[in-house]
């Protein structure tokens, strides 16, 4: 579905990743793996054109290097951000029609989908985002990049700072969208709980891809136990 050769991202004369080269297949679920400053959000965001950057990202044999964020949206690759950034001044309603912006005529369809996805929602869809707790915020960023019907989602640290529990659900959802025909790419910290749910992934270091292969063969991996599974 994307494939990406020699990328690099700059944040002025900094190079936060450097020159990687990496793939995701329809219909998998791809985990990226690393600690913080490792490159991984740069390398998310550099998949949308929000960074600068050089390298080769073919999108569905597209090259996407000329195309704004908002045309990319359109063409199928949706982004839910690290720490949500749900519009805390907007209800969840509101939040969910912004989802939608290029969308409109299946909104109302979409949006009760959402509601059947995540039934905490629909409960306080006039409430506003920023009343919601840490995972409902979450269900909400999910929701929100999903009313654009992407072909590619990507997650940003999706479990960071929510309890064990709702860590579990949106694990549970990522694999649900999965199965409903939407290919994932997740970027996580919790290694041990993305490699249970993933087909592939990549390890990054200092912006550079230093480990890749079967999500599950990885898990048993003593590298990766040692490093990131605290095993």
């Amino acid at each position: 579905m994307i494939s990406v050769k020699n990328l690099s991202v700059y944040y002025g004369l900094i190079r936060a990743v450097k020159d990687i080269s990496f793939e995701v297949k329809t219909g998998q679920i791809v985990s990226m793996l690393g600690s913080n400053g490792a490159g991984k959000t740069s390398t998310l965001n550099a998949l949308i054109n929000a960074v600068k950057r050089t390298g080769e990202i073919n999108f569905l044999g597209y090259d996407t290097r000329r195309h704004l964020t908002h045309t990319l949206v359109k063409m199928g690759i949706s982004l839910v951000p690290e720490g949500r950034r749900v519009f805390i001044n907007l209800s969840v309603e509101e939040n969910l029609r912004i989802g939608a912006f290029n969308n409109d005529e299946n909104y109302e369809h979409l949006r009760d989908t959402m509601y059947e996805l995540f039934p905490r929602l629909k409960s306080k869809k006039n409430q506003l985002a920023g009343t919601l707790s840490g995972g409902e915020a979450q269900m909400l960023a999910i929701s929100r990049a999903l009313m654009s019907e992407p072909k590619l989602l990507m997650l940003d640290e999706p479990s960071l700072g929510l309890a064990p529990k709702i860590v579990g659900e949106v694990f549970d959802i990522i694999v649900r969208l999965k199965h409903e025909g939407i290919t994932i790419l997740l970027v996580e910290q919790n290694a041990y709980g993305a490699l249970k749910i993933s087909d592939y992934a990549y390890v990054l270091e200092s912006g550079q891809i230093v480990m890749q292969g079967d999500a599950q063969e990885m898990i048993n991996n003593p590298d990766i136990k040692k490093k990131y599974l605290g095993a």
